[in-house]
């Protein structure tokens, strides 16, 4: 069944926060290596931009708000792909996309993601819907048994979890062009990078933004916390369908493609 309380969660606002998720779950080498050294061509965000982010919300949107058949279809689509993706001998780090201790770093990293996204404009406890959110990593191979139990354990986890992150200059130089937007045609990108710059660096944790070296001053933090007030104002006076747009579209676009035999990825 759909999780209900996670659903509730789930604010389109928070795409605000996407490039820094992307930097903290890619800030684990093992990770990091395996995007930048990926084979699977149709999943690369400069080459593939507008497919490689409709993949990446209907994740999002299956995991939270999805069945559980249509969770499991989206893993065996997505299995599919991640069989390519795994360290050669080259490579300077081991990696494969099926290790579920990385998986569970990436779903631990969406679900920070939600839960400041959802203190950031909603308020409240995010207890309430963090035992729903092991469907971030049980989605793919992520055992239930392997989400921290309880929000107490999942702290433990991530700062354990953050004192391993060391970002080489190979991996910052590749989430820089993400943060400058350099996937974009160069002029969306220079009209759009400074806000997504700001943006990104304002919802990045501290160790994660002196491992991208980028620059933060106290204030800098008044103008990101005006602007979190503000759109939270809006996310909070918004009907449900609205706030959920557009991870609900693309849970209606998976839907759509089940039903008439389409590929879901």
């Amino acid at each position: 069944m759909a999780a209900t309380a996670l659903r509730d969660a789930v604010l389109g606002a928070g795409l605000l926060a996407g490039s820094a998720n992307v930097i903290m779950q890619l800030a684990r080498a093992p990770v990091g290596y395996g995007v930048l050294e990926s084979r699977v061509d149709s999943g690369n965000l400069f080459r593939h931009p507008a497919k490689r982010t409709r993949t990446t919300l209907t994740y999002l949107a299956v995991a939270t708000m999805g069945t559980d058949a249509e969770r499991a279809a989206y893993r065996k689509s997505v299995n599919r792909a991640h069989t390519q993706v795994h360290s050669t001998p080259d490579s300077p780090v081991a990696y494969d996309a099926f290790d579920t201790n990385l998986q569970l770093w990436v779903a631990a990293c969406l679900y920070k993601g939600f839960e400041d996204v959802y203190l950031a404009f909603v308020g409240g406890d995010p207890e309430r819907f963090y035992g729903e959110a092991a469907t971030l990593g049980t989605t793919l191979q992520v055992d239930p048994g392997m989400w921290p139990g309880d929000r107490d354990a999942f702290e433990e986890y991530w700062t354990d979890g953050v004192a391993e992150v060391a970002i080489d200059e190979t991996v910052r130089r590749y989430l820089t062009d993400i943060v400058d937007l350099r996937f974009l045609p160069p002029a969306a990108a220079a009209l759009g990078r400074p806000f997504h710059r700001f943006v990104t660096t304002g919802f990045l944790p501290p160790h994660f933004r002196a491992e991208m070296r980028l620059s933060w001053t106290p204030a800098d933090q008044r103008r990101f916390d005006a602007l979190l007030r503000a759109l939270g104002v809006v996310v909070r006076r918004s009907p449900g369908p609205l706030r959920r747009f557009p991870f609900n579209l693309c849970l209606w676009d998976l839907r759509r493609r089940l039903r008439t035999g389409r590929p879901p990825v």
